[in-house]
C-alpha cells in the first residue's frame, strides 16, 4: 500500500468547490416537496432555478482545476479519483435528482418510472467517468470525448429549469401559451434523459469545446464571433443556455449518424 504524503493545493481546492456546488444543487432542489397533484407550481420554479446555476457553477470549477493542475504541473492520480467522484456527485446524482423535481406531472402519474430514469442516469454517468479515467492517457490531444461527457449531459438537464423560470418569470408567462410549453417539456424531459444517459456510454465523438475554441492561435475574426456569441447568450441566457446544450448532446449523434448513411451510400453506389 501506498501512502499518500502530498496533495496540491489549488487545484484540489477547484475540484472540491465543483463537489459543494453539486451538494448545494441537491440541498436546494430537496426544498420542493412531492407533488400531490400533475398541475404545475410555479413558486418552486426559483429553487430549481438555482440548483441549475449551481450546476453551471461546478462545470466551471470543473473545468478550471485540470487547467491549473497542468499550469502548476501538480497533476496526479489522487486529482484524478478526487475529480472523478466529485463529477459523479455534481454531474450524476445532482442532475437525476434535479430532474424528478422539474417533472412534478410525470412524477405523479409515474412515481416509479421517473426514479428509475433518475437513477438510470447516475448509473450511466458513474460507468462514463469509469471509463473516461481508464482509456484516458498522457497522450491524448483531449480535442474529442468518447461518448457525451457528464458534463454536458448534467447541463442538459441543468439548462431547463433556467428556461422554466424564464417562461413562468412574468405575471401571465413571459412568452404566449408558456404554462403549456412549460408542461409539454417537463413531460418530454424524463424521455431525454434516458436519451442523454445512452449517449454517455455511446462511442460516438464528441468535441472538447473548450480546447477547441479557445486553445491555441485562433484568427482575429474567430476572436470577433466568439464575442458576440458570448454577448448573445448573456442576452438571452433564459433560452439559449438550455437550447445549445441540447444542440451540443444531440448534434454529434445527429452528425454521427448522417455520415454513416452518406457513407453506405457511397458503398451501395459507387457513382453516387
Amino acid at each position: 500500500m501506498r501512502l499518500l504524503r502530498t496533495v496540491s493545493v489549488f487545484p484540489t481546492m477547484f475540484t472540491l468547490g465543483n463537489l459543494v456546488c453539486g451538494f448545494f444543487a441537491i440541498v436546494v432542489a430537496a426544498r420542493v416537496a412531492r407533488p400531490e397533484s400533475a398541475e404545475i407550481d410555479p413558486t418552486v420554479l426559483t429553487d430549481l432555478m438555482l440548483s441549475g446555476w449551481l450546476i453551471f457553477l461546478a462545470m466551471i470549477f470543473d473545468a478550471l482545476d485540470g487547467h491549473v493542475a497542468r499550469l502548476s504541473r501538480s497533476t496526479s492520480d489522487f486529482g484524478a479519483q478526487l475529480d472523478s467522484l466529485c463529477d459523479l456527485v455534481t454531474f450524476g446524482v445532482a442532475p437525476a435528482f434535479l430532474l424528478v423535481k422539474l417533472c412534478p406531472k410525470f412524477a405523479y402519474l409515474h412515481r416509479e418510472a421517473v426514479w428509475v430514469i433518475a437513477a438510470s442516469f447516475v448509473v450511466c454517468a458513474a460507468l462514463r467517468l469509469a471509463r473516461f479515467n481508464v482509456e484516458t492517457g498522457d497522450e491524448d490531444d483531449h480535442l474529442y470525448f468518447s461518448g457525451l461527457p457528464s458534463p454536458a449531459a448534467a447541463a442538459s438537464i441543468a439548462g431547463f429549469p433556467i428556461m422554466f423560470y424564464t417562461l413562468r418569470s412574468g405575471d401571465d408567462g413571459a412568452l404566449v401559451y408558456a404554462a403549456q410549453i412549460h408542461s409539454v417539456l417537463q413531460t418530454i424531459l424524463p424521455l431525454f434523459a434516458v436519451v442523454l444517459a445512452l449517449l454517455m456510454v455511446s462511442r460516438i465523438p464528441y468535441p472538447h469545446v473548450v480546447n477547441q475554441v479557445f486553445r491555441g492561435q485562433k484568427s482575429f475574426s474567430h476572436v470577433v464571433k466568439l464575442v458576440f456569441a458570448l454577448v448573445a447568450i448573456m442576452v438571452i441566457r433564459g433560452y439559449s443556455v438550455p437550447l445549445l446544450c441540447a444542440a451540443y448532446a444531440l448534434g454529434s449523434p445527429a452528425r454521427f449518424l448522417w455520415e454513416k448513411v452518406i457513407e453506405r451510400r457511397h458503398q451501395e453506389d459507387p457513382l453516387f
